[in-house]
């Protein structure tokens, strides 16, 4: 009998340190990374300067040390299937490039095109704002705070803003495409190195400042044909907004920003070779021009282009349901391929350098105004949640289940913008909100007024996926989990399981009207 109560005491002991083990943990994991962190400001500027501008475009492309074959073409490397590897750097192991949007376990297997970190740095001589565009799938806000801390004073930055694309083919930077989806697909190396090319892509905008002139154009309906809405209501934010910054002493093109609203998801699942996907075309064409085979059709205007997701929520995609033609052969391409995406960028390069011809606007001097909001965010989402205690999103909580994140909104002249830390959907910025019968909570819309007729300036730019990816952003009238379901749809749609929860949007209008009316002035 002893030595079976010493076993049991032993075994006692044994499950007692595992249980300890496993809630430190977790609570290590739940341990704001960030604590007391807050980017908060406030700039009302009224007086008119000449502007700064400048840019960079860094390279983030990562390794891919070797190379695999896809036993069962199911784009997942798993040895099970009989999928093999090649090592090709000696060390007697796969090393994965885990691409993030899909599914698990979607290994790269070699590059198509370079990815960025590119940025347009605009200063007033009182504020200087860097907007960062990188190809990744999204950038979490305490990643964000790490390269805020990483960047040098010297540059004399005010407001760091790191946007995504949002390209589905590039390595993961949120953690949820990892081998299996239990395991992170982060290489630490790798974010790392991400983190330290954007400083660097700062500190090159910043020593490239030159005086500025400012030209707005936009075509709000000219690229709704390469856009395909798969949910109701169908709702688009297909307008193209350009900001092109010429040199006031050369004459020549500094860079240019672009914003659009579609998942650059072209390629689609089965890719297996990172790209920016269509962007690379538009950024390509817009620089260089548009290129008919060897010909050149139509010329570009210089400089280093950014490109900016905007509401792309809902779901605004390229879907292999939808066709993309060729501008000049008229070739029609309907499967997922680099063919496609290069007719896709090329079409709204097109359109970009056809809208930059006939300006809007000329902006040769102005002020910056600006205000960013910290907030808290609560996490509903059950797998959201498992993935957050379990280290799979790597960001920390800041209280129970809450994370922190951001919003801002800034004015330049007579061009207003807005952030937006995820996917939102297009209602939420242009309207109209719906309230279909069998909404979940059967309310009236929530997020009123829209966030486009909240801004006053003439220009409306929105970035989403900024300083943040928190998932999709659906109105809370249109949350849809429970039968029955609404517009007759047979299951619940796909937003609500990539959202952190049905208070999501509500929360974050309420703080962009609050931000949006002291920039107006009204409080």
């Amino acid at each position: 009998m002893p030595d079976m109560k010493t076993f049991l005491r032993i075994s006692g002991l044994v499950i007692l340190l595992f249980a300890g083990g496993f809630l430190l943990w977790i609570f290590t994991n739940l341990k704001d990374r960030n604590p007391g962190y807050k980017a908060d400001l406030s700039i009302l500027n009224q007086e008119n300067h000449e502007l700064k501008a400048g840019f960079a475009a860094i390279a983030i492309t990562p390794e891919v040390p070797d190379r695999w074959t896809d036993a069962n073409n199911d784009a997942e490397f798993n040895p099970k299937d009989g999928d093999t590897f090649t090592d090709l750097n000696g060390n007697g192991k796969f090393d994965p490039v885990w691409i993030a949007g899909f599914s698990n376990a979607r290994a790269a297997n070699g590059i198509h095109d370079d990815l960025w970190a590119r940025t347009m740095v605009i200063d007033d001589g009182k504020t200087r704002i860097a907007i960062v565009a990188l190809d990744a799938i999204g950038f979490m806000n305490a990643d964000v705070v790490d390269v805020r801390n990483l960047i040098p004073a010297s540059t004399g930055i005010t407001y760091t803003i790191i946007t995504s694309t949002h390209t589905h083919e590039g390595p993961d930077l949120i953690g949820l495409w990892g081998k299996t989806s239990f395991k992170s697909g982060i290489d630490a190396k790798y974010m790392q190195f991400v983190k330290n090319q954007i400083v660097k892509s700062v500190e090159t905008a910043v020593a490239a400042m030159r005086p500025a002139t400012l030209s707005v154009s936009e075509d709000l309906t000219g690229a709704q044909f390469l856009v395909k809405d798969t949910r109701e209501p169908i709702i688009f934010d297909t307008g193209l907004r350009i900001i092109r910054a010429i040199d006031n002493e050369k004459g020549t093109t500094l860079g240019s920003l672009i914003a659009w609203a579609d998942h650059p998801e072209t390629l689609w699942s089965r890719n297996l070779l990172l790209s920016s996907d269509f962007p690379n075309y538009v950024r390509e064409g817009v620089e260089k021009g548009v290129f008919n085979g060897d010909s050149l059709a139509k010329p570009g205007i210089g400089g280093i282009t950014l490109y900016i997701s905007g509401a792309l929520g809902g779901l605004m995609t390229t879907h292999p349901s939808l066709s993309v033609k060729d501008p000049f052969t008229g070739i029609e391409y309907d499967e997922p391929s680099f063919k496609k995406a290069e007719a896709h960028g090329k079409q709204v390069a097109l359109l970009v350098l056809n809208s930059l011809e006939k300006p809007s606007e000329v902006i040769s001097s102005a002020s910056i105004s600006l205000v960013v909001r910290t907030f808290r965010m609560p996490i509903a989402n059950k797998m959201f949640r498992l993935a957050t205690a379990t280290g799979v999103l790597d960001r920390g909580t800041t209280g129970w289940m809450k994370m922190r994140t951001e919003i801002s909104v800034f004015n330049i002249g007579p061009i207003s913008f807005a952030t937006i830390p995820g996917e939102a959907y297009p209602e939420i910025l242009n309207g109209p909100i719906e309230s279909p019968e069998g909404n979940d909570f059967k309310i009236a819309p929530v997020e009123v007024p829209v966030v486009r007729d909240m801004m006053k300036g003439k220009y409306k730019f929105v970035f989403c996926l900024a300083n943040d990816e928190i998932g999709y952003i659906l109105p809370k009238s249109q949350w849809d989990e429970y039968e029955p379901f609404t517009y007759g749809r047979k299951d619940s749609p796909y937003g609500e399981e990539n959202s952190l929860g049905p208070e999501t949007a509500s929360i974050l209008h309420i703080n962009l009207k609050e931000i949006l009316g002291e920039l107006n002035g009204n409080k």
